[in-house]
């Protein structure tokens, strides 16, 4: 999986998740204070945010930051065998972003 794709699955899991709120990109932005464009940017997966970043958008969704990266997305040009690394990838990942952001915060945030 390129970084490109990673994007954009990244993209498509922040769209989702806040459509399944029902915000809008001005809803969530102005909660996660950014700015609309920059939130429609990492949507289309053109963008990608910095920790803090994704600490704001996670806590704006009511979740944790691993969360965000749990996708079930698959680009349609990936064949099947795929799938399963690109779901052990997310998972991966998530937990790995998970632990190193309470670290920071542990560490910083005291």
């Amino acid at each position: 999986m390129s970084g490109q794709e990673v994007k954009i699955a990244f993209g498509r899991n922040i769209k989702s998740l806040r459509a399944q709120r029902q915000f809008s990109q001005a809803d969530l932005a102005e909660r996660a204070d950014i700015s609309i464009t920059f939130l429609s940017n990492i949507e289309r997966g053109l963008k990608f945010p910095k920790p803090e970043v994704l600490y704001k958008i996670a806590v704006s969704l009511d979740l944790e930051i691993y969360e965000l990266f749990i996708t079930n997305y698959v680009p349609k040009a990936a064949p099947k065998s795929n799938k399963k690394l690109i779901s052990s990838l997310s998972k991966d990942m998530s937990k790995k972003i998970n632990s190193a952001m309470e670290s920071v915060f542990k560490k910083y945030l005291k």
